[in-house]
């Protein structure tokens, strides 16, 4: 059995001046995680306009910046968030993976020039809970040495086979854990499953309806990541983090993009990735409740405040596993509306 902290132990800080971690984790809106590559120039001009669109603001120094921009990525996502305000937008970096020449200057810098305004570092190709630990404690080590006064937290990519083998260890891996992303192209490499897409279904995928007589055999595609992305929401549940569906890379096909989404949304993921503008609508409305249901869900609550009992709302028996469904849908569209400036649901 492998060795874990003690309770007393767990939430105390790793180094000697560093915040003390999170034992209520911030609520925050954060339906679109939207990429941006910071060694463009035209693209940083881009995001004091983008901060008003996204929930979240991230900056790409892994995968997609070429090996030779890597060092110009740093700078500037480091201007970018010192030129800046964000307010309730959120500040995400994904940092190279920790077996690559950059990542200790990845962390180094950008904590020492802008810790106290990053909210959350992606840590590409987690495969188990000693990745974590050692960001963990390097992330100490440096809100100490730089008077950084809340804790960074720790968003996990499942990008390997044996990242998903280990996801309940690494969510349970330390109070820094935000939550976790499904990275579709590397964990298919690792699988050696033969699909190039990024993302999505597959067409060859899927199951064959039963024969009926001499008529054409029914055939319906399937979901390639119905599976894990169950793993992570479960693990991710357990321990009170959040799931994000990741990138969908095929631009052009909106509609493909919103079902993905979608289908993440209803097994419990919080948002996505969005790589390109045109995805960032799509990713507002498939995380944003319905405001019919979210009325409805509304009126579950009102109809029995303490949560207990059963009553009949519109013909329908509700009872305290619907109201504890309907808090989910109203919580979230609390949120949103207070977000997007909208009245909020009150209960």
């Amino acid at each position: 059995m492998a060795a874990t902290k003690t309770p007393s132990k767990f939430f105390k800080p790793l180094a000697a001046g560093a915040p003390a971690p999170f034992v209520e984790k911030p609520v925050r809106l954060e339906r679109m995680i939207h990429f941006v590559a910071p060694h463009v120039e035209k693209i940083r001009a881009k995001v004091p306009d983008l901060i008003k669109q996204v929930d979240v603001v991230l900056g790409n120094l892994e995968d997609a910046i070429p090996a030779t921009e890597k060092e110009a990525a740093r700078k500037g996502f480091i201007k970018l968030a010192q030129e800046n305000e964000f307010g309730s937008t959120g500040l995400w970096t994904r940092i190279n993976a920790l077996n690559s020449p950059w990542v200790l200057d990845d962390i180094v810098e950008i904590m020492g020039a802008v810790g106290n305004k990053l909210d959350v570092i992606m840590l590409p190709k987690v495969e188990g809970p000693w990745d974590i630990h050692y960001l963990d404690q390097l992330l100490a080590q440096l809100e100490a040495k730089h008077n950084i006064r809340k804790p960074v937290m720790i968003h996990a990519l499942l990008e390997t086979a044996e990242g998903v083998a280990n996801v309940d260890h690494i969510a349970g891996a330390s109070p820094r854990m935000h939550g976790m992303s499904l990275g579709p192209a590397d964990l298919a490499a690792s699988r050696a499953m033969k699909t190039t897409r990024v993302g999505g279904g597959h067409p060859s995928y899927g199951v064959l309806a039963d024969a009926a007589g001499d008529a054409p055999r029914a055939f319906y595609q399937q979901d390639l990541w119905h599976y894990t992305v169950g793993r992570m929401v479960d693990a991710c549940a357990t321990y009170d983090l959040k799931p994000f569906y990741g990138p969908f890379g095929d631009f052009s096909d909106a509609a493909a993009c919103e079902a993905q989404f979608r289908n993440a949304f209803l097994q419990g993921c919080a948002g996505a990735w969005t790589l390109h503008p045109s995805q960032i609508e799509i990713a507002r409305r498939v995380f944003t409740p319905d405001p019919g249901e979210a009325a409805f869900a509304r009126r579950i609550l009102e109809a029995m405040p303490d949560g207990t009992g059963a009553v009949m709302v519109d013909g329908k028996m509700q009872d305290d596993a619907t109201w504890k469904q309907a808090k989910v849908i109203v919580d979230l569209a609390n949120l949103v509306e207070a977000k997007d400036g909208a009245a909020p649901v009150t209960v």
